[in-house]
């Protein structure tokens, strides 16, 4: 299928689920935070939230700065 991660058109597997999209985006959840059509999806919630086809997401991570 096929969603938007942050501004880019991506594949996924039919059944991705928002911890699949971390794990292969990321490599680790530590300090990421994931948007899906414009709400907050908490992370005890991410194993069971399917994506759909046409979904919007944006995955952030915080960056260090001075």
């Amino acid at each position: 299928m096929q969603v938007t991660v942050n501004g880019e058109d991506t594949q996924l597997a039919a059944d991705a689920t928002v911890a699949d999209l971390v794990a292969a985006r990321s490599g680790a959840h530590d300090r990421v935070a994931v948007a899906l059509n414009g709400d907050v999806v908490p992370r005890s919630s991410w194993p069971a939230t399917h994506l759909s086809p046409g979904d919007t997401l944006e995955v952030l991570a915080p960056t260090a700065g001075g």
